[in-house]
């Protein structure tokens, strides 16, 4: 065995070099929030972490929402902040705010060269007000797509709607025009704007995750984009807390379907079958259920299932109701308990009970089949409710 012979000088200049490395070691450029929490038992459920909404001078926000229970204080919280390494927050964690209003973070990296704007945004109420006409949009996604939200009358708003379009952008498509997403705004709307969803081809991602159809889609609650190309139906996280028991749910509507039907084919090489004579249709329809500490949200997998023990009573549209139509047509959808299923007082009164309001312009969009080009407009809708 050759025996190693190293010189002192040559030595010293190696251990002097491995100092400088570990001294001159990059300092972290991550400037997030990854985690929120509040002292006592007061959240509902974790945090929901928004995609960035850009402003008007073109900055960027990040929300975080936190859903907190009936009758908690919020206007003194101090929310706990984690933080990626070595970074730092303005104001520190642990800061007690009032959140009536919503509360501005800013985080700074390690290295200082970097900053991330976060909203805090604190929802005590759950869903506050019932009437929706879809007036209000901000850019998300780097300013690619639409993100819908509600204001109350002092023009605080109260929640936002979700949609799939963060998985859409993440599907590797380059688009940069808001209009050509699933889920957007017009402006031909029964009075004023309106929502409009149209199912769209994904692209070469979208195909090789078994994802080629993207149905135009908004929703009460939130999508996690993080899980979007693992499991999409897991991401789209349905409802809300709602202290009312709901009745029925109208608006208008106007349809066309796509010229194509397709079936999910995951051994064609674009992932699509097409189904001749089979005509598209699109879906309303809402949720009530109670929310549980094992699963206090519900997800796409099975909100609507018969056998799911949480739902309470549902509404949804009679596919003969909803033919296509070119005209601004009325749609009242009547909720009906399931089999068995009551509203308790006192669990209502504690705001254990979560609502969710669907509008999709595939009904089979969830299963990634449809028609591109079908297009479902959404315009006026009222939640009715009884206490």
């Amino acid at each position: 065995m050759m025996k190693l012979k190293t010189s002192l000088p040559v030595l010293l200049a190696a251990l002097l070099s491995l100092g400088s490395c570990i001294q001159d070691e990059a300092l972290n450029t991550e400037a997030d929030i990854v985690e929120v929490t509040l002292q006592g038992n007061v959240m509902n459920r974790p945090a929901s972490f928004g995609d960035a909404i850009v402003q008007s001078d073109g900055s960027r926000v990040y929300p975080i929402l936190l859903y907190v229970k009936k009758d908690t204080d919020v206007s003194r919280l101090a929310p706990v902040l984690t933080l990626t390494d070595g970074a730092t927050v303005l104001p520190a964690s642990g800061t007690v705010l009032d959140f009536t209003q919503p509360q501005d973070y800013i985080v700074t990296s390690q290295d200082g060269q970097w900053r991330r704007h976060y909203r805090i945004i604190v929802n005590a109420s759950g869903i506050a007000n019932t009437q929706y006409s879809f007036e209000n949009v901000r850019l998300g996604g780097g300013g690619k797509y639409h993100i819908f939200y509600e204001t109350d009358q002092l023009g605080v708003e109260t929640f936002a709607w979700a949609s799939g379009n963060p998985g859409f952008a993440l599907a590797d498509i380059d688009e940069r025009d808001p209009l050509n997403f699933p889920t957007y705004q017009g402006d031909d709307g029964y009075r004023g704007k309106c929502l409009v969803l149209t199912t769209r081809r994904g692209g070469s991602l979208a195909e090789l995750v078994n994802m080629p159809i993207a149905s135009g889609n908004l929703f009460i609650g939130e999508f996690d984009v993080t899980e979007a190309l693992q499991d999409a139906l897991k991401s789209t996280k349905f409802g809300s807390q709602f202290d009312h028991v709901p009745t029925t749910l109208t608006g208008y509507y106007k349809y066309t379907p796509g010229e194509t039907f397709y079936e999910l084919d995951k051994t064609a090489e674009d992932k699509l079958r097409p189904v001749p004579g089979r005509v598209d249709q699109p879906n309303i329809y809402g949720i009530f259920y109670e929310s549980t500490p094992e699963r206090p949200i519900l997800d796409a997998t099975d909100a609507l299932a018969e056998d799911n023990p949480q739902v309470v009573s549902t509404a949804v549209v009679d596919q003969a109701d909803v033919q296509p139509t070119a005209e601004w047509t009325r749609f009242e959808i009547p909720f009906t308990y399931r089999p068995g299923k009551t509203v308790d007082p006192a669990k209502l009164a504690d705001g254990r009970y979560c609502l969710a309001i669907v509008f999709a312009s595939s009904i089979r969009g969830d299963y990634f089949e449809g028609a591109p080009g079908s297009t479902l407009c959404i315009d006026e809708v009222e939640l009715s409710y009884e206490d």
